[in-house]
């Protein structure tokens, strides 16, 4: 794996697309675990979440898991 290129683009829009993308590998990630396992890891990121002290990022965290979680249960 160390021999994987795993740059980001430094173009905005290239860069929006690969979070959209990892926002929906990671929807059917938790997809694939089962329910109850991934019920977990949303809590836990939700936690992480409430501990961060940055009020910006604690935001724009929680709308992505929002966005995951809305995914998720479709």
């Amino acid at each position: 794996m160390s021999q994987i290129d795993f740059s980001t683009s430094e173009d905005v829009k290239a860069l929006a697309n690969e979070v959209t993308c990892m926002k929906a590998l990671v929807t059917l990630m938790l997809k694939s675990i089962g329910q109850a396992d991934a019920g977990k890891v949303i809590i836990n990121m939700e936690r992480y979440i409430a501990g961060l002290e940055d009020e910006q990022q604690a935001e724009v965290f929680s709308n992505t898991v929002k966005q995951i979680k809305h995914a998720f249960r479709q």
